[in-house]
């Protein structure tokens, strides 16, 4: 609607609730509206006008509607061009003796469909009889006469209303009667409205007013179109949640949806997978602070984190990780098998942004199983997270895709072992890792190569670390990887420096 040109008018019905009952029952309240709509093209922009259509005639000469309030106006010819039907048309109209389809049934060939359109906005007016706008509406969609601008220029109608409706802080029910109402005459955008009224409560500010709708259009069923056209699943819990997302608030988005549901209402099934994008979101941010938190620690401007602490950290992250494990299970217990892959996927993601290697390869082997196989690069991703934990059976078996791999592969993946290793402070198996690449005739990076050797010269009065720093600086100089070194090695008990 943003690419419309803006039109500034307002509106407030005034009907009469006999003839009302022949609509939707729930139409009656009072809007004022803001539609952006063209509607001529020889209609001209003008600053500050009003909408003025005169003309003397046997009928009655029509006064300037002032409670219109339009950036454009129309223009003398356009008056000219206005034929009687359209005077006797809204004259009978406003009489009220006949019903309106009745009415336009019997003029129908005496009105185009410009002067039907300036019909539905001479009753949008304020003190005009809003129900006449929409049984209009009605009869034009019964006798197919509602083209593109047509539709254009209702949608913005009702878009106004409900923009009224929010700015006056109405009940969320009447907005959703209203809705209601637009369906029953059949108004059909080509977007989904229930997104729009959400999105006009987040553009002003009113989000808990975004949250009583949606839960309103779930406890009342409202039928909303699930699938855009363009293959993309949505519904109002989903798209609300996402809304969410977009600023930032991942928290609130998993707690909208749990929360929903929890209530007995029935949110989309693709609000569950939004909901556990949400969760992953909001575990990297937190993985992310929390390494920065650490860095400060080492550079001394904080205070290391006591076992206290380490314990809140570990108990919201696990909290965040139930909440997805119970948003996966409500997603395939009403998404059935179709969505085995897309969730085992983001758990993945969980588990991996958690730092969980044994339940992240697990996922794996479940995205496999059901024929969604995971990127390689995720692969090496698990790998890491299993070697930083020194989770040996977990290594082994994801090792053991490197038969089938390319020599690229398998540098790669072995890279990621190694600085696993490094990370965990495994710097034995490091160095072994190094050493199965140099085997394999494959070269370790620069950085790598050092990372290994400091951390095993920082702990070479350790048992075992001697042997170990030798032999691997032995085995990188046979390939020129260094060049000759000495290594002095204290003997504590002769006193005594051995070169």
């Amino acid at each position: 609607m943003a690419s419309l040109t803006e039109l500034d008018f307002a509106f407030s019905p005034s009907f009469s609730l006999e003839r009302y009952k022949f609509l939707a029952p729930q139409f009656h309240r009072s809007f004022s509206i803001k539609p952006p709509f063209r509607v001529s093209t020889r209609i001209r922009n003008h600053q500050a006008c009003s909408f003025i259509v005169t003309k003397p005639s046997k009928i009655r000469e029509f006064r300037l509607f002032m409670s219109v309030e339009l950036n454009q106006f129309l223009t003398s010819d356009d008056e000219d061009e206005m034929s009687e039907g359209f005077f006797e048309a809204i004259e009978e109209l406003e009489r009220m003796a006949r019903e309106p389809a009745d009415i336009l049934e019997e003029m129908n060939d005496k009105l185009s469909a410009r002067e039907l359109q300036l019909v539905l906005v001479y009753f949008s007016q304020e003190g005009r009889d809003s129900w006449c706008a929409l049984e209009v509406f009605e009869w034009l969609k019964k006798e197919n006469r509602v083209d593109k601008e047509t539709m254009e220029l209702m949608v913005s109608i009702m878009c106004s209303w409900v923009r009224k409706l929010i700015e006056e802080e109405r009940e969320v029910g009447d907005v959703v009667d209203l809705l209601v109402d637009m369906d029953c005459v059949g108004l059909k955008p080509g977007f989904s409205m229930i997104e729009k009224v959400i999105s006009l409560y987040w553009e002003m500010g009113k989000k808990e007013g975004a949250v009583l709708f949606v839960k309103e259009v779930l406890r009342r069923g409202i039928a909303y179109a699930e699938d855009d056209g363009q293959g993309q699943k949505g519904g109002p819990t989903g798209y609300l949640a996402w809304k969410m997302m977009l600023e930032g608030n991942y928290q609130d988005a998993i707690k909208l949806v749990i929360h929903l549901k929890e209530s007995g209402l029935k949110p989309e099934v693709y609000s569950y997978l939004i909901a556990m994008s949400a969760v992953v979101k909001e575990l990297n941010e937190f993985a992310k602070a929390f390494r920065k938190l650490k860095g400060y620690a080492r550079a001394g401007l904080i205070a290391e984190l006591d076992m206290e602490n380490v314990g809140l950290v570990e108990k919201y992250q696990s909290a965040l990780l139930a909440d997805g494990a119970r948003l996966s299970s409500w997603a395939i217990q009403e998404g059935g098998s179709s969505l085995y892959g897309v969730v085992h996927e983001r758990l993945l993601a969980m588990y991996i942004c958690a730092g969980r290697g044994l339940d992240a390869e697990r996922q794996l082997w479940e995205m496999k199983v059901v024929g969604k196989e995971a990127d390689a690069d995720l692969y090496d991703i698990v790998l890491a997270i299993c070697a930083s934990k020194k989770e040996t059976s977990a290594v082994s078996r994801l090792l053991s895709r490197m038969e089938v791999m390319s020599s690229l592969r398998k540098k790669k993946a072995l890279s990621w072992l190694l600085r696993g290793y490094i990370k965990g402070g495994h710097f034995n198996d490091a160095a072994e890792a190094l050493t199965k690449m140099l085997d394999l005739g494959l070269c370790p990076e620069y950085l790598d190569r050092v990372a290994v050797l400091q951390g095993l010269r920082k702990r070479i009065q350790l048992p075992g670390n001697v042997e170990t720093y030798l032999n691997l600086c032995k085995r990188l100089s046979d390939t020129s990887l260094i060049g000759p070194c000495l290594v002095y090695l204290f003997i504590k008990k002769y006193k005594l420096w051995i070169c």
